[in-house]
């Protein structure tokens, strides 16, 4: 059972907020979802442990603790989160901070970066000691390379690929076996993904196991049972996998849980 929550929509600026940034945590303990909601002030979406995702339109990036996401205020967006996870949220006053970004991307959390948005819980902290590592924090705040989202395809004749591939993690079929089921050519496929996605099916197929396995890592599955479910022949070939789709290392997100 998924507990549904229901937040505002509150344009850019709509609130007045009394901080620059802003640190709130909640430890979910049932699945749950928020549906299409936005905040006042922008906000970056990182857990202490667990796994969550948020989605814009069709982009679904998955947050854990070595990877966030930034939101800009006015954006709508939905979430989900897993039982037992801790979710932090900080929220990051628009008078003050300008956006890292035109639009929501991922953010590698740095030990570093942890430890300035972390002490900013701390209400003991002085106006300068608050001040400086506000302004520590926002140099160390920088969008992740790479796009690290999966853009789900909403045309008729992808819907079956995407019916088959999203949620259960299983391996992916070839481009000719998914052409023989949908009755159409291998190059018709591969347009209609490079359209909506901005890349071939392989690429997104790479890109939608890449993001699964970090899901599975950060919940602490272990790598041999995730290459096997994904198709890979072995933990090196799915660990060379997922480097090649987002530069990251799976050790990397097994090691922060």
């Amino acid at each position: 059972m998924i507990e549904e929550r229901k937040l505002p929509a509150y344009a850019a600026g709509a609130i007045d907020v009394p901080f620059v940034i802003g640190f709130f945590q909640e430890r979910v303990q049932v699945d749950t979802c928020w549906p299409s909601h936005s905040h006042p002030t922008h906000e970056l979406l990182w857990n202490q442990q667990g796994v969550s995702s948020v989605s814009v339109g069709p982009k679904t990036w998955t947050i854990t603790p070595v990877l966030g996401v930034w939101m800009l205020a006015g954006v709508l967006h939905e979430g989900t989160a897993r039982a037992a996870s801790v979710c932090n949220m900080s929220h990051f006053g628009i008078a003050s901070v300008d956006s890292i970004a035109e639009e929501p991307v991922p953010v590698v959390i740095t030990p570093l970066l942890r430890l300035l948005l972390e002490r900013l819980a701390d209400p003991e902290l002085t106006q300068k000691s608050r001040a400086v590592t506000e302004a520590a924090a926002m140099d160390n705040l920088q969008p992740a390379p790479g796009c690290l989202a999966i853009h789900v395809p909403q045309s008729e004749l992808l819907q079956p690929i995407v019916a088959e591939m999203i949620g259960q993690p299983k391996p992916a079929p070839s481009l000719q076996q998914w052409a023989e089921r949908l009755g159409v050519s291998g190059r018709t496929i591969s347009r209609a993904f490079q359209a909506e996605t901005g890349i071939g099916y392989s690429r997104w197929a790479g890109s939608l196991h890449a993001q699964q396995a970090m899901e599975m890592v950060a919940s602490g599955e272990d790598l041999q049972d995730i290459a096997q479910l994904l198709g890979f022949s072995s933990q090196s070939s799915l660990g060379a996998a997922f480097r090649r789709n987002t530069g990251f290392t799976l050790s990397s997100f097994r090691d922060s849980k």
